[in-house]
């Protein structure tokens, strides 16, 4: 009950779809950033970052699944805020152009 509690006080801290995906994710887009160590979603950084925490997290030099699974996670909730930020960015255009 306290985890559902404080999941949705992030989710209203948050903009619709961002909360939306925060709770199909199951992770904060600042806890994906903490993950992958990023500050601003840029996109050459997050994969960056991805990249080299997946690979040493890999189960077959050491490393951690349950770890290598959050970097995952952490990477789909960025990728899906990165894609709400340029649907946003489309929509602003559009309503200039009227």
């Amino acid at each position: 009950a306290a985890s559902r509690a404080a999941a949705d006080a992030r989710g209203r801290s948050e903009r619709p779809q961002s909360a939306a995906a925060s709770r199909i994710i199951g992770i904060s887009l600042q806890e994906a950033q903490q993950i992958l160590n990023v500050s601003n979603l840029n996109p050459e950084q997050i994969q960056k970052n991805y990249d080299h925490l997946f690979k040493v997290n890999d189960k077959s030099v050491g490393g951690s699944f349950y770890l290598q699974s959050k970097v995952v996670r952490a990477k789909e909730r960025l990728d899906e805020e990165l894609r709400i930020q340029a649907k946003d960015e489309k929509e602003k255009g559009w309503k200039a152009e009227t």
